[in-house]
């Protein structure tokens, strides 16, 4: 995600440089340069030390992404007065991810403090001296198609579309609706198609939604939580409000506000982990045991974010997210489970996980997912490919939990498991325990199955395989965890269920 989105904004700055080149944005070519080096180096020299100083690894596509952002918010120059203010930006936002940090988790956008603290700071006379303040130049219409295009890549790639899109339209709808109250009051026309064009392509929402509401780390865990804080920055950022004559509660400020409601969201997911075993449970899969310490929730179905600080991390940094397996009955023991992969040109992250033993002290950076199974009794199919049986195992365990201190009756669950060969059927004894009817997909035929579980004599699933084991498909909720070939495969038959919720993964 860091190198998307550091492309996409290094993109985006190119692009302005041209544009600055013919006029077309408001900073000059001299002024884009010479603010971006400033903010880049203090930045870079302000993370490297810190992370020493902790004994972190020093990233610096984290750096960049947030220098190019801030790049796009403040106000470039290059003289005396605005690089101060400039490096003063880039020092604060920098020293907020390890000073203003909750477990791991930035409580803040790092760029929208620092904005915010030096522009706010900028409008006290003590600290006129410092000669920039938060603009939002890029909210200009030479900017907003790259933007929109650039952005659509990034939000595309962490699946925050949606999320983005309900900010923009209240943002802009909230800010269309403030025009024509001012219009009112003023007694002037209100013109809307050009109250929308001021909104979308004269405001920098698009930029706004696109590389800061979106960041992963300042996001509640649940798609519904994510709405709500857009819809809380949406409205702040469409309406600023005025506090005295100093500042407003707007942009970079509703950001802030909207950070802190996303962080009563994640509280109680981000916790330290201690390594207690790991075995192999299938000739090509691992699960890592560990015991929480302090409180961790989660619901079945549910990922977590596993840090692994290591040396020398590569571009894709040092967290990764796996599916739990373990069921929330189970805390505080807690289970993940993970295929082994390329093992010829492994990434630093799977080195630095495999040679974790017993006693590692590792964060989980926070609890996400919306991979929950419907409340109510209704009908559940389940299907799952390889590994990403493990968010199964999670669900069928708490079911079966809950059912027996309830004494209720099971669930309608049916379980389509796809396997390369019978010996990758991953938990298979925990999934016999729950009772659950399984109909497994693999070349060879596993031996000693139980009379809940039958073996599709090796044909290879596909939509028609999928509609002929599951023929009541289209009365049952469908889940479906594997790689997305295979969703893509299902696809047909999938639309005929009552309600498909899919979780794709491409490894780690």
């Amino acid at each position: 995600m860091y190198r998307l989105a550091l492309s996409g904004l290094a993109i985006l700055a190119g692009i302005a440089l041209i544009l600055s080149l013919f006029g077309l944005v408001g900073p000059s070519p001299l002024e884009l340069v010479v603010s971006f080096v400033v903010l880049a180096v203090v930045i870079s020299a302000v993370d490297a030390a810190s992370q020493r100083l902790l004994h972190l690894p020093w990233r610096m596509e984290s750096s960049l992404v947030t220098a190019l952002i801030l790049l796009f918010v403040m106000h470039p120059g290059a003289d005396g007065p605005a690089l101060i203010g400039l490096a003063a930006t880039g020092a604060i936002a920098s020293l907020s991810k390890y000073l203003i940090a909750w477990r791991g988790r930035h409580i803040f956008n790092p760029a929208a403090f620092g904005a915010a603290v030096v522009s706010i700071a900028g409008s006290f006379g003590a600290f006129e001296w410092l000669g920039t303040s938060a603009s939002w130049w890029v909210g200009t219409p030479a900017m907003a198609v790259p933007v929109a295009i650039l952005g659509l890549a990034v939000l595309w790639r962490i699946e925050k579309v949606r999320v983005v899109l309900v900010f923009l339209l209240i943002a802009v709808g909230t800010a269309v609706v403030r025009q024509a109250v001012q219009a009112q009051q003023f007694a002037i026309e209100f013109d809307l198609p050009t109250a929308l064009s001021f909104a979308v392509l004269q405001s920098p929402f698009l930029f706004l939604g696109v590389f800061m509401v979106s960041e992963p780390l300042t996001s509640p865990p649940r798609r519904w939580q994510q709405f709500w804080v857009a819809g809380v920055v949406g409205v702040l950022a469409g309406w600023p409000i005025f506090i005295g004559d100093l500042f407003t509660l707007g942009q970079e400020r509703a950001l802030l506000i909207g950070n802190l409601l996303a962080l009563t969201f994640a509280l109680r997911g981000s916790v330290r982990l201690t390594l207690e075993k790991r075995e192999f449970i299938t000739p090509t899969a691992q699960e890592l045991t560990f015991r929480a310490r302090g409180k961790l929730r989660f619901r079945p179905g549910q990922y977590l974010e596993l840090d692994v600080p290591h040396h020398h991390p590569d571009a894709r940094g040092t967290r990764r997210e796996f599916s739990i397996v373990s069921a929330p009955a189970d805390l505080p023991t807690l289970r993940i489970a993970y295929k082994n992969g390329d093992q010829k040109h492994p990434s630093s992250y799977k080195r630095a996980l495999a040679a974790a033993e017993p006693g590692a002290v590792l964060a989980v950076t926070g609890t996400w997912g919306d991979f929950l199974l419907p409340k109510g009794e209704a009908p559940v199919l389940m299907v799952a490919a390889g590994i990403g049986v493990t968010p199964f195992v999670s669900q069928l365990r708490q079911l079966q939990a809950v059912g027996a201190q309830r004494g209720a009756v099971p669930r309608d669950v049916v379980l389509v498991y796809v396997a390369s060969e019978a010996s990758e059927l991953a938990f298979r004894d925990e999934l016999e325990a729950t009772g659950v009817p399984t109909v497994v997909f693999s070349r060879d035929a596993p031996a000693g199955l139980p009379a809940h579980w039958t073996w599709a004599q090796g044909v290879r699933l596909d939509a028609a395989g999928l509609e002929h084991v599951v023929p009541d498909i289209g009365a049952r909720h469908t889940y479906i965890s594997g790689p997305p070939r295979l969703i893509a495969d299902l696809a047909p038959a999938l639309q005929k269920a009552r309600s498909v919720t899919t979780d794709a993964f491409a490894g780690y």
